[in-house]
């Protein structure tokens, strides 16, 4: 892996001296009857009053505004397993997105262990301090197995951002490539390239959203998943309820005739792939920096083209959904994130620019002011129909 030298000239290593974020008073503290309110002898008054009514933390602490982002440095960026402390500039980073876009709290937990077991215990003992457990660049298979037991034993939020707030995103940018195209959601053939965190994600999320399962068909290194293969896990899951031609065979064969493809696996895709494709197709290609299939080779071959990338048009970015999610979820005070939700989020998203589609704006931009709160009301009324708002 290529190793960078700080260089006291560079901005990147200048804007990073000190990290991104820092703890900020909400009260005055210029006198003695300041203290007195903030800090003894007046908070015990609090404190008796929430060890008789626990949910009253959520009222007079930071708890309904603040969330843990939590990695165990296992799957960081595009740089692989470079452990917690390496971890830390993405989390705070995702920290100071969190509160720009939504005004929510967010604290860096980077954690020192990559055993399940003790991520879970870790997690469950800190989430008093805590309105929501944002999961981050967690490896799969482990990330599945961490939040599914974390979403059981915790009455929060816990939310794992490299998959759900990527299937968000590319739901909201496939509706809209759709109502772009002319086309329906169910009438599509998927392609999803790449079988971990985020390509499971997706592939269940475009599923909840509308789109045939029957016509979907998921790769991995090894190629098309599907019942022919010996499989556990969330890969057998899959074959359970996608594939239902049986097809065999790697990536081209996948792409012969497909409408979509969603890339998430940073594995490259041969433009002769592409080129199978149906007719005013879409490629959706996030692997990053790389994209399987450059953007300028797939727009030979298909009408729509998405990367996660900035300096391409369509950029399919977490950060148009997580922080609306999250913010609608502590408004509510949601007791967990519902596939209703994330649906809820995915349309508002598209929503936004739902009026002045494009093929190279499908998705409105990740500094769209109008963003977070449109996803945050939706996510606060879904979690209100789906049962689980305290408020």
């Amino acid at each position: 892996m290529p190793t960078s030298t700080p260089d006291p000239a560079d901005p990147v290593f200048r804007l990073h001296v000190g990290g991104k974020m820092a703890v900020a008073s909400t009260v005055p503290l210029t006198s003695r009857e300041d203290l007195s309110l903030a800090y003894t002898p007046g908070v015990a008054r609090v404190c008796e009053a929430i060890a008789a009514d626990p949910d009253l933390a959520d009222d007079y602490t930071w708890v309904s505004h603040t969330v843990a982002v939590v990695t165990d440095g296992s799957a960081v960026l595009g740089l692989g397993n470079i452990g917690p402390r390496a971890a830390m500039p993405v989390m705070e980073g995702k920290a100071v997105l969190f509160k720009q876009f939504a005004g929510v709290d967010a604290v860096p937990v980077c954690l020192d262990t990559q055993d399940v077991d003790e991520i879970v215990a870790t997690v469950r003992a800190l989430a008093p301090s805590f309105g929501g457990i944002n999961l981050e660049d967690i490896s799969a298979p482990r990330c599945f197995e961490v939040e599914r037991r974390l979403d059981e034993a915790l009455s929060i939020p816990v939310f794992h951002d490299d998959q759900h707030g990527t299937a968000i995103v590319v739901l909201a940018a496939l509706r809209n490539a759709a109502t772009l195209l002319n086309r329906k959601l169910g009438d599509l053939r998927v392609a999803v390239s790449g079988a971990g965190a985020a390509g499971v994600a997706v592939t269940k999320m475009l599923i909840a959203g509308g789109v045939n399962p029957d016509q979907v068909v998921v790769c991995d290194s090894r190629g098309i998943i599907g019942r022919h293969r010996e499989l556990t896990g969330t890969k057998a899951e899959l074959a359970e309820i996608t594939n239902a031609d049986g097809r065999q065979g790697d990536i081209t064969e996948a792409l012969r005739g497909a409408d979509v493809l969603v890339g998430v696996s940073g594995g490259q895709i041969p433009e002769a792939a592409v080129a199978g494709m149906a007719p005013g197709g879409i490629v959706f290609a996030l692997a990053n920096p790389t994209p399987e299939v450059h953007p300028e080779v797939a727009a030979r071959h298909v009408a729509v083209v998405a990367t996660g990338r900035s300096d391409y048009p369509n950029q399919i970015n977490n950060v148009l959904a997580f922080p609306g999610v999250f913010r609608g979820a502590l408004d509510a005070r949601a007791t967990r994130i519902t596939d209703g939700m994330k649906v809820a989020a995915a349309d508002a998203i598209a929503n936004v620019v739902a009026e002045s589609l494009t093929p190279e704006a499908i998705v409105p931009s990740p500094l769209d002011p109008r963003v977070a709160p449109a996803v945050a009301e939706a996510v606060a009324e879904a979690a209100r129909r789906d049962g689980v708002a305290r408020r």
